[in-house]
Parts: C-alpha cells; structure tokens; sequence
C-alpha cells in the first residue's frame, strides 16, 4: 500500500494549485505532488486524485498541444477576491489548526495557507512580521495510526449512511462489540467522539474514536433521522458528548471578581444570565448531565455557588467533601 506522510486532503489542494499554475506534464504534476516531503506518487495513484477532482466538478483537462494539465479558460483558483476580514478569518482558522494538531490540524493549515496565498497576492500572515495575528488555547488533537484509520471508516460510513460493527474499551476498560449508526462527530477536550444510534443499547451514544478498533463498515444502510441535528446535540452539553436522561435547569452564582468570565464562557447554549449591580452574575444553565456541571462549577474555586436545586448543592458538597478528604 502507497504511504505517504500528508494527508490526502493536503495533496488534493496541491495537485488542483498545480493544475491552476497550468504548466505541467504528468510527471511534473508528481514532482509538484511530492513538494511538501511526501512520497512522489505512483501512475496510478496521481490518475486517481484526478479523477477525484474530476468527480468533485473541477473543470480541469489535458491540453495536448503544450503537454499541460489545466483549467478551463476562465476558470482560476487564484480569482478568490477575499475581502480583508475574509483574509483575517482564514487567518484565524490557520490558528486554531495550529492548536488542534495532529493530522487534522496540519489538514486544515495547508488548505487555508494555499486559499490565502492564492487570494489577491496576499499572504495569511499579513501583518509583516510572520506571525499569526489571532492565537487560540485548544486542546491537542493527535490520533494514532489505529485512531486515525477508525475515524477514516466511521466518517466514510457516516457520509455513506453505512451502519458499523467496531470493538469499544470504555472508560473503566470493558470491552464490547457495538453495532451502531454514525449519525456525526464532536471534537471536545482534546478527543473525537462519534455520536451514532447504539442498536444493542437502542439510543444514541457517543464514542471516543480513540477507543474504537476492529471497525469495519457493513452492508446494512440506515437513513439520520431528519430532526438529528449534531450542533444541537453537542449544545446541551458543556463537552458536547455527556447527555443524562433528565435535563435540569442550575442556577449559579458568580463573584464579581469572575462574572464577565463566566458570562463570556458560553459552555451551553441554553442559559439565562442575570448581572446583579454589584456586579456579580447568576446564570441558569439548561443542561443534560448535571454532574458534568458540577465538576465544570469546581473548577471557578470559591468564586461561584450553585444556588439551586438543592439537590445539586447536596452533590457539589459531597463532591467537595472528597476532594478534601484527600488533601487532609
């Protein structure tokens, strides 16, 4: 099997910038392929990604009388007009690709480096000294081999509506064999979890790609259900992947000294903010998981209370209570 050390992703926008420089034989188109320090291509590899950019309606073809690789008159990659704030945005999406990481992250940093560079002339770092204008603090997204193969079949099969049968470890180390339906994916604290219809548990879960091995996609087909919407999913979870069977409503308090902090920590989207003018706040979170709550309430220290339920303030106490056990 041909390996190469990008992604393919990362060739294809290599091979459609070539294809627009409108220069180059077949086998230049390799060489050009093989610029970032990837394996240079075989015949029958490079007739593949161009079939796919064909599939994908890039009107490229063969001009016999130069012996050139091109686009149609015309049409050019380069002719993106990209406004200012547009240019930013890319920058600012070259940022977060540098936090995340890993393969993905080098995925989406080499598309925006080549969008930017090839609107007007201008470069994404544009602000002359060659550094990014826009920093963001994400967690590191880094798969394995194995990891990255898992989530390769899950997102073909959930593009596909392709049921799954897979093995999966969960947190305390129980192995499983699981035939589900991927419905999407949620990127949280650092990991990729895959939300699809459990058959065996007959509802929906979340699982930790990197917790998935011995996956294999099946003949069966499913159809998402046409109300399924993954934002909406993730948005009633501070993770985006803990769903408890009751949702509750958690009203808390916080200081003075943290309320702009916690009010610009959007971590749900359905809540209800109350500034007080001593400039405190208290918010009323609409949540799935309430102990994910919680521990997410620990981490502001004696700057927030929660105020009700009273049953939720029974579990931060006793949570609190075992914290401090182990620091006596």
């Amino acid at each position: 099997m041909e390996r190469t050390t990008e992604p393919k992703i990362v060739l294809l926008v290599r091979l459609l910038n070539a294809i627009d420089e409108g220069r180059h034989s077949f086998e230049s188109l390799k060489d050009r392929l093989s610029d970032g320090g990837s394996k240079r291509p075989s015949t029958r590899s490079l007739r593949r990604y161009l079939a796919v950019l064909g599939a994908a309606e890039f009107p490229w073809h063969f001009d016999r009388a130069t012996n050139t690789y091109r686009f149609a008159d015309g049409y050019s990659l380069k002719r993106l007009q990209l406004s200012g704030g547009e240019l930013f945005g890319l920058v600012a999406l070259r940022s977060i690709a540098h936090s995340i990481g890993g393969t993905i992250g080098a995925s989406i940093g080499e598309v925006t480096k080549k969008l930017a560079g090839s609107a007007n002339g201008v470069h994404a770092h544009a602000n002359g000294n060659g550094h990014a204008r826009v920093a963001f603090r994400l967690s590191e997204i880094r798969l394995d081999e194995p990891g990255e193969r898992a989530f390769a079949i899950l997102s073909a099969a959930e593009r596909n509506g392709r049921s799954v049968l897979f093995e999966y470890e969960d947190n305390a180390g129980n192995r499983t064999m699981r035939r589900a339906d991927p419905y999407g994916f949620v990127v949280s604290s650092g990991r990729i979890y895959c939300v699809a219809y459990d058959h065996d548990r007959r509802d929906r879960r979340s699982f930790a790609v990197d917790n998935v091995s011995s996956v294999e996609a099946l003949g069966q087909t499913f159809i998402r259900p046409p109300d399924f919407d993954i934002e909406a999913w993730a948005a009633s979870s501070i993770s985006g992947v803990l769903h408890g069977s009751e949702p509750a409503e958690v009203r808390v308090r916080f200081s003075p000294r943290v309320a702009k902090a916690a009010v610009a920590a959007r971590v749900v989207a359905e809540r209800d903010v109350a500034r007080r003018e001593d400039g405190s706040a208290e918010i009323a979170f609409h949540v799935d998981d309430v102990d994910e709550l919680v521990r997410w309430i620990l981490g502001w220290g004696d700057q927030a209370e929660i105020l009700e339920p009273e049953s939720v303030r029974v579990r931060i106490r006793a949570l609190a209570g075992t914290i401090a056990l182990k620091y006596q």
